[in-house]
């Protein structure tokens, strides 16, 4: 077991959470319900996969929950694009957080290559 908080990967995801829940607070409220919660999810599935693998006995157990956040991080990777594409957020932000998301994916990968050597 260990601490998801002390795994880079995590603290990472976490602040694109933070970041995607401050960029979608003005979108319309017609998309309550829809991109805004949709996108919402996607973000805060990423550390919360972690931090549930991370607390879990074996690195294949973990392993199997950063494939799960990483599949998360390509939701987040494609909604970003879509709410830069219907003029929800704008081409800066879309490259600053899209940077974001392929770092965390990187080293999700990174991490679970590394948990697979170590088995």
């Amino acid at each position: 077991m260990r601490d998801y908080r002390n795994l880079k990967v995590w603290q990472k995801a976490h602040e694109l959470t933070l970041a995607v829940y401050v960029i979608t607070k003005p979108f319309p409220k017609e998309e309550t319900y829809g991109l805004t919660g949709q996108i919402r999810r996607a973000a805060a599935s990423i550390p919360t996969n972690i931090a549930e693998g991370a607390g879990r006995t074996s690195d294949a157990e973990l392993n199997r929950f950063l494939e799960i956040a990483a599949g998360s991080a390509s939701e987040v990777e494609y909604l970003l694009l879509l709410v830069r594409d219907l003029g929800y957020i704008n081409s800066i932000q879309h490259k600053e957080y899209a940077t974001s998301v392929a770092e965390i994916k990187k080293m999700i990968r990174s991490l679970s290559q590394k948990l697979k050597s170590n088995g």
